[in-house]
């Protein structure tokens, strides 16, 4: 994650923070007996301000790099920090089965906590980060009144840091329609599509932009996933909802997004 996380400050010109939240509960029950809480808890900090110290030393010294070690609920503490003047959190995911259980995880009550854009990606300590000359961003819209946020961000993103944008679109099939009416399904998804097509048109319009658009036809997830396997792009834009709350910011699709991305997915 280090190695994507350089390449993320060296395109933006950016300075780099860590954050680690440490828990002042994770003790034995044998420690309260011989000792007092505060001094196990000052020990605990002692500790977890080591590991962050000498955490990617080389990639991000610590007079470049400053580390912030709290304790306390994770989510709740790096949404604060975020208010706090920062531009972007990178976290990441976890891969294998682990990466499944995204839903109810830090990640998960992070994104739907935090006001600012988020990028996350599994763990990727054996594969190195594409050169700093191939920025391509695929940016998944789905013509809603959030779409026009979220493609004015990746058109003033790409402009930014001299990037191509393609976006992607998916229209829902109909394959649960009685088989006994192909023709009127397919004319259907068909003006669906060009439907979508003059959407994106006037969308790009209003943002100024001149992006490549595809519009994919299946189950909204699996296409949508399949387009971005497809594409050779180093990130993956999406909108969260812009507000929390009640509903939260994430809904089904955003989590399966960002759950079985190929590649980083930024989240806004």
């Amino acid at each position: 994650m280090g190695a994507y996380v350089k390449r993320v400050a060296q395109i933006f010109g950016a300075r780099v923070s860590m954050i680690h939240v440490f828990d002042t509960e994770s003790h034995n029950g044998l420690e309260l007996y011989v000792r007092a809480p505060d001094e196990i808890a000052q020990e605990h900090e002692e500790l977890a301000r080591g590991r962050l110290e000498s955490f990617l030393r080389s990639e991000f010294p610590a007079s470049q790099c400053p580390r912030i070690v709290v304790s306390g609920d994770a989510a709740s503490l790096i949404a604060l920090h975020a208010e706090s003047g920062f531009d972007l959190i990178i976290m990441p995911t976890h891969s294998g089965i682990f990466r499944r259980m995204l839903i109810g995880s830090l990640t998960a009550k992070v994104l739907n906590d935090v006001d600012c854009p988020v990028v996350t990606s599994e763990h990727a300590e054996t594969v190195a980060p594409r050169p700093l000359t191939h920025r391509e961003l695929l940016c998944a819209i789905g013509l809603g009144q959030n779409s026009e946020r979220v493609l004015r961000y990746a058109h003033q993103l790409s402009s930014e840091i001299h990037a191509n944008l393609s976006i992607v679109h998916a229209v829902q099939s109909f394959d649960s329609v009685a088989a006994d009416r192909p023709s009127g399904v397919e004319a259907q998804v068909s003006e669906q599509c060009r439907r979508a097509a003059e959407e994106i048109d006037a969308l790009q319009k209003r943002v100024g932009s001149r992006a490549t658009a595809r519009i994919v036809v299946g189950p909204i997830k699996q296409a949508l996933l399949e387009a971005a396997r497809h594409a050779d792009a180093d990130v993956l834009v999406i909108g969260r909802g812009p507000q929390a709350g009640f509903h939260g910011r994430l809904r089904d699709l955003t989590y399966a997004l960002v759950r079985d991305s190929p590649y980083p997915v930024l989240s806004i």
